[in-house]
């Protein structure tokens, strides 16, 4: 009798993002790829310095119920600068889906603090 011997990667943890949501999204655009799509959303911050902006897929990256959720979070500056001028406290983050997971979502949705904003196909 032999033993079988499973592979394994070892126990598995979820890291928890510190990164908080953007607080006001102003712009989400879905723009057709020739393997998918781009969702690119931006958001505007209250002060410049925020950084590392990312759409957090919701579920694994799985849509339910046809509906693909993102959430639009950003690392806190050290020290935050005031300025007036929106343009350096406008953040972009994108992601991509291939033409499989489109064929699996009729909505996309992105999250901020206090605003969403949704796109239909």
């Amino acid at each position: 009798n032999r033993a079988s011997a499973e592979p394994t990667l070892g126990p598995v943890r979820q890291t928890e993002d510190r990164r908080p949501l953007v607080p006001n999204i102003t712009e989400l655009t879905i723009e057709r790829t020739s393997t998918g799509a781009i969702v690119r959303a931006e958001a505007l911050m209250p002060t410049a310095g925020y950084w590392d902006p990312e759409l957090v897929a919701e579920n694994n990256g799985r849509a339910v119920d046809g509906v693909m959720t993102y959430r639009f979070v950003a690392a806190r500056p050290r020290n935050g600068v005031s300025v007036q001028s929106p343009a350096p406290r406008t953040l972009v983050a994108a992601a991509t889906l291939s033409v499989y997971d489109l064929e699996l979502v009729r909505e996309i949705v992105v999250v901020g603090a206090e605003t969403t904003r949704r796109a239909r196909r």
